[in-house]
């Protein structure tokens, strides 16, 4: 297993497995973001490099990082006790600056990021956030510690926002969801099972599986599976067509959560949580 700087075809961290061909690419100075999974021979991860070369504009693919909220907050007004503090849609996590770094295990690199003053305008809280990434035959494991470094308590979210290749939208399933989901787009109960019927069309909808979830693509014949552990256990799917792209999202709390108290997290001082999850290719 080698891990190299590289500068095309844009500069990033590879981590990269000689015998099976295996890799990552990170880009740390870009929220931390993972834009390849090369597993098999198969990129698994869906990145348009076009506009990720664009700075101003969101990236569309990769894997980025939700923190401290997942979703959006009315108005991107964050109201607590000691006033009103403006952050965007999924926080700023996936905008900032991340540190790298190898550790012990030669198939993991760790991502870490902790506040500073610019954090602070948005979400006035001190904290640590560290990533272990995992690399391992036909997976990727997320391992997640959030520490509060300050005397307040501390609410949070925390989510990844994963977008997976498909070959065919109209021959893509999701197997292992709950029958009842909230689609975001009317923020109204409705049959998942529609929901799934609609992907080709464009969905946006979260909910709570008690299993594993399994993302088929049978027009190249993969399945591609997220088993979560609470409380990082709300699955989002989101497809953005004609991208040939499906978001199969681990989330800790749904949107506005920090508003509503709804699964919101909170940390006392001195605390720590720690979350995880998985994808494997079954």
């Amino acid at each position: 297993m080698t891990f190299l700087k590289k500068d095309s075809p844009y500069p990033h961290w590879e981590l990269f497995e000689e015998d099976s061909g295996d890799r990552l690419r990170i880009v740390p100075d870009r929220g931390g973001l993972i834009t390849e999974w090369r597993s098999n021979g198969r990129d698994i991860i869906y990145f348009d490099l076009e506009r990720f070369k664009q700075k101003g504009k969101s990236v569309r693919g990769g894997i980025p990082l939700l923190f401290p909220i997942c979703g959006d907050l009315p108005n991107d007004i964050l109201q607590l006790e000691k006033g009103d503090y403006i952050l965007r849609q999924h926080g700023f996590a996936r905008n900032s600056a991340w540190q790298l770094k190898t550790i012990n295990h030669q198939n993991s690199f760790l991502l870490s990021l902790q506040d500073d003053k610019t954090s602070r305008d948005a979400y006035p809280y001190s904290f640590l956030l560290e990533i272990e990434v995992r690399l391992e035959p036909n997976a990727l494991n997320f391992l997640i510690t959030i520490q509060n470094l300050g005397e307040d308590i501390m609410p949070f979210s925390f989510g990844l926002h994963p977008y997976f290749n498909v070959r065919d939208l109209q021959t893509t399933r999701i197997e292992g969801l709950p029958p009842m989901a909230i689609n975001h787009l009317s923020m109204l109960e409705a049959e998942t099972e529609l929901l799934i019927e609609q992907i080709p069309e464009g969905v946006d909808f979260i909910c709570a599986p008690s299993t594993p979830v399994t993302l088929v693509d049978l027009s190249s014949d993969t399945r591609l599976s997220l088993q979560q552990e609470g409380p990082m256990d709300l699955t989002v799917v989101w497809t953005d067509p004609p991208r040939k792209m499906v978001c199969l999202e681990p989330w800790t709390s749904p949107r506005k959560s920090l508003i509503s108290g709804e699964r919101k997290l909170c940390l006392g001082a001195g605390s720590t949580q720690k979350l995880k999850c998985r994808f494997f290719i079954e």
